[in-house]
C-alpha cells in the first residue's frame, strides 16, 4: 500500500473517532525560559511527551516501511550526490508516496501528519540521504509553511493542493547578498501599484534551496508602511505568495556546493513582478513574524532528521569495530574505542530526547517553543557532525575513502551548522532572550541589593526542594545535579547581567558560555524525563544512557559555570580577543 492510501486510513479513522489523541492543552511558559530564572518547571518536561495513539502508532510504522522500501529499492544517495540531481522517477514515485505533503490537511490532499509523525518520518532522509531531505524539507518545512501558519482559506484552497501532490514546488526566499543572519536588512522592495491591485516586486535572492525548480515563491520584501500612531512611512517587511507564471521571476544556474549536491540551490531574481494584493501573505509589515515563526516552526524537524544519520553512522562504527582486528585484538577491546562509541551513543540519545520532546509538547499544544527549537537545531547539527567525524577516526584511512561512503555524510552535515538560523546566532538568541527574563526579574525586585539578597539566598538555601513528580530511583542522582545545576546557571548568568547591564548584548563570549550551558541542562531534562518513561512502562534500559549524559552535561556545566564566574578568565578572554583584532587589523 501506498502512503498516501496509509494516510487515507489514518484520516478515516481519524474522523470516525476510532481514536483519541493524546494531547492537552498547555498554558505555561517554555522550561527553557524558567532555567534562566532558576526555575525546574516541571509540568514543561513531565510526563515525556507520548502524544500518539496506537492507531497513529500503526500509521507511522507503515510508513516507514514504504519509506525505508523506497529509500533501498529507488533511491540511490550516492548517485544523487555524483549527478547533482534527483532523477524524474525518484521524484514520480515520491510523489506517489505521498512525501510533498506529508503535514498538509486532508481536505488539500496531504497527509495530515502530526509533528511527531511527521518528524519520525524524517529520520529516513537523515538515514538514507541528507540532499533529498533538504529537497523535500525546503519545500514543504519552510517552503510553503508560511501557507499553512498564516494563509487565508482562498489561499490555501488556491495552492496548497498543488504543492502536496508535488505537481509544483516551493521555496522560502529570504536571504540575500547583503543579508544573511540580519535578515532585518533586505533589500527587495514591493510597492503598490496605482491603480491598488498589485504590488510591484524587485530584488534578488541567493543561496535559494529549490530555487532553480520552484514555481511558488514565499518571498520576503520591503513595504512602504504608514505608521498609524505618527503617520510616518517607514518600510517594513511583509511576506508574499508569488508564483513564477506572474512573469519577471528568474533564476541562476545551480549552485556547486560542498555537500547537498542533489538539492537545487540558486540565486532568484524578480524584476517588475505584478503579485496581486491578495497575495500578501499575513498582515503588510508583518513578514518578519512570520519569517522567524516558519523557521521556529520548521526547525523541530531537523534533530530527528540527524537522528537517523547518527544512528546509521554508529552501526558502520560499531560494525567496524567489532571486526577491525589490531595489535592482536578487535578494536572493541580497546578503551579509546569503547569512549568514543559510548560518547556517539549519548550524543544520539540526548539529541532524539530533546528532539521529540520538542516535537511531542508542540503537539500537545505548546504555546512557546521557540527557544526549545533553536536549542535542538544547535545540539543536533554539532552532535551529527561530532558522530560523524568519529567515524571516520574509528573506521581510520577506510573512512577517508569515497567508495566508503562517509565523507559525502560529513560534506552534507556542514551545512546544518549554517542554515536556517547559524549555530552562532541561534546561541545569541538563547542567551539573550534568557537575560532578557533575568532583566525583567530584576526590574520587578526594584533595585539591584534586593535583586542581589534573593540570589545569595536562592544559592546559599541550596537552591530547590524536591520534585513534585515521582522519578525512578536511579535517576535520582541525576534529577539533583540538574536542580544544582540550574541554579549555579541562573546564579552565574544574573551575575554577568549584574555585571554588564544592558552591555551584555556586545559580550559574545560570556553569551555563549551561557547559550552553551542552557542547552545542555535542556538536554538532561529531556534525558531524565524520557528514561523515566521508558522506566514507568518496564524497561529500564534507558536510565543508564540518561545518568551517563548527565554526569558528562554536569561536568560541563560546571566548567562553563566556573569561567563565568572566574575573573582571570576576563583577561584571558580580552587577550584572545585581541589577537583576533590584531589578526583583523593587519589586513
Amino acid at each position: 500500500m501506498s502512503m498516501r492510501g496509509i494516510s487515507l486510513l489514518y484520516n478515516s479513522a481519524k474522523s470516525n473517532r476510532l481514536w483519541q489523541p493524546a494531547v492537552r492543552a498547555m498554558s505555561t511558559t517554555s522550561f527553557a525560559r524558567g532555567i534562566f530564572l532558576g526555575e525546574l518547571r516541571e509540568q514543561e518536561i513531565f510526563p515525556y511527551p507520548d502524544v500518539l495513539s496506537t492507531d497513529q502508532k500503526e500509521t507511522i510504522s507503515m510508513m516507514m516501511d514504504a519509506g525505508h522500501a523506497f529509500f533501498q529499492n529507488t533511491n540511490d544517495g550516492a548517485a544523487n550526490d555524483t549527478n547533482e540531481k534527483i532523477p524524474e522517477d525518484q521524484l514520480d514515485e515520491m510523489r506517489e508516496l505521498g512525501m510533498y505533503g506529508l503535514m498538509v490537511p486532508e481536505e488539500y490532499g496531504g497527509m495530515e501528519l502530526t509533528n511527531t509523525m511527521y518528524a519520525k518520518f524524517g529520520e529516513l532522509t537523515g538515514e538514507y540521504d541528507l540532499g533529498l531531505g533538504i529537497h523535500t524539507g525546503a519545500h514543504q518545512s519552510i517552503g510553503y509553511k508560511g501557507i499553512l501558519l498564516y494563509g487565508t482559506p482562498e489561499q490555501k484552497e488556491k495552492y496548497l493542493p498543488r504543492l502536496a501532490s508535488g505537481e509544483v514546488f516551493a521555496c522560502f526566499c529570504l536571504t540575500e547578498p547583503s543579508s544573511g543572519s540580519d535578515a532585518s536588512s533586505i533589500k527587495t522592495r514591493a510597492e503598490l501599484n496605482d491603480a491598488g491591485t498589485h504590488y510591484v516586486l524587485n530584488g534578488a535572492k541567493i543561496w535559494i534551496s529549490n530555487g532553480g525548480i520552484a514555481e511558488i515563491f514565499t518571498v520576503f520584501a520591503q513595504v512602504p508602511t504608514v505608521d498609524a500612531k505618527t503617520g510616518e512611512t517607514k518600510d517594513k517587511i511583509t511576506a508574499f505568495i508569488v508564483e513564477r507564471s506572474f512573469g519577471g521571476v528568474s533564476h541562476g544556474p545551480p549552485e556547486k556546493k560542498m555537500g547537498i549536491k542533489c538539492s537545487n540551490t540558486a540565486e532568484v531574481y524578480y524584476e517588475n513582478v505584478m503579485v496581486p494584493v491578495e497575495n500578501v501573505l499575513g498582515e503588510i509589515g508583518g513578514g518578519f513574524k512570520v519569517a522567524m515563526n516558519i523557521l521556529n516552526n520548521g526547525r523541530f524537524g531537523m534533530g530527528a532528521c540527524l537522528t537517523g544519520t547518527m544512528r546509521m553512522l554508529i552501526e558502520k562504527s560499531v560494525d567496524h569495530a567489532n571486526t577491525r582486528k589490531q595489535f592482536v585484538s578487535n578494536l572493541r577491546e580497546y578503551q579509546g574505542i569503547q569512549q568514543k562509541i559510548a560518547m556517539m551513543n549519548l550524543l544520539c540519545y540526548a539529541n532524539e530526547s530533546m528532539a521529540y520532546m520538542l516535537c511531542g509538547n508542540m503537539d500537545r499544544g505548546a504555546p512557546e517553543y521557540q527557544l526549545e527549537a533553536a536549542m535542538s537545531k544547535i545540539f543536533a547539527s554539532q552532535a551529527a557532525w561530532d558522530v560523524c567525524d568519529e567515524t571516520i577516526q574509528i573506521l581510520g584511512g577506510a573512512g577517508f575513502m569515497k567508495d566508503v561512503g562517509i565523507e559525502r555524510w560529513m560534506r552534507d552535515l556542514r551545512i546544518f551548522r549554517i542554515f536556517e538560523g547559524t549555530n552562532d546566532i541561534l546561541k545569541l538568541f538563547v542567551a539573550l532572550n534568557g537575560v532578557q527574563e533575568v532583566g525583567k526579574l530584576f526590574k520587578k525586585q526594584g533595585n539591584m541589593s534586593t535583586a542581589i539578597g534573593i540570589l545569595q539566598k536562592k544559592f546559599l538555601g541550596g537552591g530547590m526542594g524536591a520534585l513534585k513528580t515521582k522519578v525512578h530511583g536511579d535517576l535520582n542522582g541525576s534529577v539533583k545535579m540538574l536542580q544544582a545545576d540550574i541554579t549555579k546557571f541562573h546564579v552565574a548568568t544574573a551575575e554577568q547581567v549584574m555585571k554588564h547591564k544592558k552591555g551584555i548584548i556586545e559580550q559574545q563570549v560570556v553569551l555563549n558560555r551561557i547559550a552553551d550551558s542552557a542547552i545542555l541542562l535542556q538536554s538532561m531534562a529531556a534525558v531524565i524525563s524520557r528514561a523515566n518513561l521508558a522506566a514507568e512502562k518496564g524497561d529500564v534500559s534507558e536510565l543508564a544512557l540518561a545518568n551517563a549524559w548527565c554526569g558528562e552535561s554536569h561536568q560541563r556545566i560546571t566548567k562553563l559555570v566556573a569561567d563565568l564566574q572566574n575573573p582571570h578568565l576576563t583577561k584571558v578572554d580580552q587577550a584572545t580577543l585581541d589577537v583576533g583584532k590584531m589578526s583583523l587589523n593587519s589586513n
